[in-house]
């Protein structure tokens, strides 16, 4: 057993606390710098992603401007906001003329964005929801019927990092529909995903390989069993065919090196999808 099966063999709450645990060392050694870096959560308090939370957030926000074309003035919606790790760079960029709105099921991280990006930046914004995902949150409300709260034609820029990841098709397919809506004409979204096909599907399914998703479930695959939301791999088709339904249009695909195909001049893990709503 790996240790990324025996973190996903704990509750939601366990995971939390295990990671608060094993930083706080390193958490207390850096106390003396929080003050120079109050836009820096502990090492403790990230629940998402790895690597160098500042200069992760500032990779992701370069995507932004070069595939979906954020502007300053642009309404952005970030969906799966964690603990604001491109809100940040984002405080820096957006006008006063910018609005962004985030919201995240993990309440810890919506407090830390409320606490030390919201209340300095007045057109930030950041909402708990409480949907179920059995990697971050155990509840009744499910996210296949959870309507964003927030009007139609609202947003010029959405965007989800790490998010489809962990999500099941019914899910992925509400989100897409209420994306449709919420994005103004014209308007896009950037979102990751693994994605895969028949050609690579065998090696993606070894269990020899570092990350792997050896569960078939007919049209996705996932790493872990017990904790379906852990990791989830979409075939291509499946999510084209999700796509078309919602109305949006792919603009862009740009694969990622999780399955050995991305380009040598992307450093990207996960696949990058662009949509755009169109008149």
């Amino acid at each position: 057993m790996n240790l990324r099966s025996i973190y996903y063999a704990i509750s939601p709450k366990s995971r939390l606390l295990v990671r608060k645990v094993y930083y706080f060392p390193a958490d207390f050694l850096n106390f003396g710098n929080k003050a120079k870096n109050k836009l820096i959560p502990n090492k403790g308090d990230i629940f998402i992603g790895s690597g160098d939370f500042a200069e992760q957030g500032k990779h992701l926000f370069s995507l932004l401007k070069e595939y979906a074309f954020i502007k300053p003035d642009h309404a952005v919606l970030d969906i799966g906001c964690g603990i604001g790790r491109v809100a940040v760079p984002l405080t820096q960029y957006l006008t006063k003329s910018g609005r962004y709105e985030g919201f995240d099921v993990v309440k810890k991280g919506i407090s830390w964005c409320e606490k030390h990006i919201a209340k300095d930046f007045l057109n930030f914004r950041f909402q708990y929801v409480s949907l179920h995902n059995d990697l971050y949150h155990l509840t009744d409300k499910k996210a296949e019927n959870f309507t964003f709260p927030y009007p139609d034609n609202s947003f010029d820029t959405v965007f989800l990092f790490s998010v489809f990841t962990h999500m099941q098709p019914l899910e992925v397919e509400n989100y897409l529909n209420e994306i449709y809506r919420v994005l103004k004409p014209n308007g896009k979204c950037l979102s990751t995903f693994f994605l895969y096909d028949d050609q690579i599907e065998n090696e993606i399914s070894n269990e020899k390989r570092s990350f792997c998703f050896p569960f078939d479930k007919e049209n996705y695959r996932l790493m872990n069993e017990k904790v379906p939301s852990a990791n989830i791999a979409f075939k291509e088709i499946y999510i084209s065919q999700m796509i078309e339904r919602s109305k949006l249009k792919l603009k862009s695909k740009i694969y990622g090196s999780w399955a050995n195909r991305g380009t040598d001049t992307l450093f990207d893990f996960q696949d990058i999808l662009v949509f755009e709503k169109t008149k």
